[in-house]
């Protein structure tokens, strides 16, 4: 919702503006097909040199994030609290071989099957299963824990901005191609010199919407979007920290509502359950479970 109002906000206080102060569109929308046609070809085919073409789908992908927002909501939270409170409670009464199959069989487990939105994030059940399988190799030193798994969640983070970063270098060279699409505009004009200064004034402003158009798109389009995509995939990330932390603190040895408080504190305030409600939610879990 938020980028639907800035992008109406953009475009009617920019374009407002100029004509309430007496401007006028006849020159903008003659030359905006082919300068817009040659900045956005431009931008794409630099964008498909750079780019390989899985990295391409998905940032075709990303733009649509934008528009959805976060992937992870207050009640996602809420599950992965939930999941790893079960988990480390039966690995902290019965052992590591207990959870033997559903480690190995998460789609068939009915601990997993339970939070149906996690199961469907790859990550976040490979990231739980890897950390408990290298438990059960007894790679039990919470400090080496802790390491292993942040270098896990730095490349996925890593990854995962690749879409992010490549929009934000287009947003760079925006301006650039603006300028090179003027220039051309320019060249255009002055090749044109013999004509009256009516001509010569219309075809220098034509030439100038390039320059425009490039700057106008990159600083209030193509950038923010690039910086909106690396908030959701920050802010995202903050599940797989849960995660973390949670497992770390059982292999450091602490009961599990222990465990399941240090991963809450993890959670970004504007999605993090309070305490009573956690508390709840694990005696409803061990009734359950009895």
């Amino acid at each position: 919702m938020t980028i639907l109002i800035g992008l109406v906000l953009v475009g009617g206080l920019v374009f407002g503006g100029f004509v309430m102060s007496g401007g006028k569109f006849d020159v903008l929308i003659h030359a905006l097909p082919f300068e817009g046609m040659m900045i956005g070809g431009a931008a794409l085919g630099s964008f498909i040199i750079a780019n390989s073409f899985g990295l391409i789908k998905r940032s075709g992908g990303a733009f649509l994030k934008v528009f959805k927002g976060n992937k992870w909501k207050t009640k996602d939270y809420s599950d992965v609290l939930a999941l790893m409170f079960e988990l480390s409670r039966l690995y902290r009464t019965r052992g590591i071989l207990a959870l033997d199959s559903h480690v190995e069989s998460p789609k068939e487990s009915e601990i997993f099957q339970r939070y149906p939105k996690l199961m469907k994030d790859h990550f976040t059940i490979e990231l739980i299963t890897d950390s408990f399988r290298m438990l059960a190799m007894q790679f039990d030193d919470a400090y080496q824990t802790e390491d292993v798994i942040n270098r896990k969640l730095k490349k996925h983070h890593h990854e995962v901005l690749a879409p992010a970063n490549a929009i934000q270098t287009v947003a760079d060279a925006l301006p650039a191609i603006g300028i090179i699409v003027a220039v051309l505009g320019v060249i255009k004009t002055m090749g044109a010199i013999n004509e009256s200064p009516a001509v010569l004034g219309a075809m220098i402003g034509g030439a100038l919407v390039g320059t425009f158009l490039g700057v106008f798109a990159a600083y209030c389009f193509v950038s923010p979007i690039s910086q909106r995509l690396k908030q959701i995939e920050d802010e995202d990330a903050s599940l797989y920290a849960v995660i973390r932390d949670i497992f770390v603190a059982m292999v450091a040895g602490h009961p599990p509502n222990i465990c399941i408080e240090i991963g809450r504190g993890s959670i970004p305030t504007a999605m993090q359950p309070n305490f009573y409600e956690v508390e709840q939610a694990q005696k409803d879990l061990t009734a359950k479970a009895a």
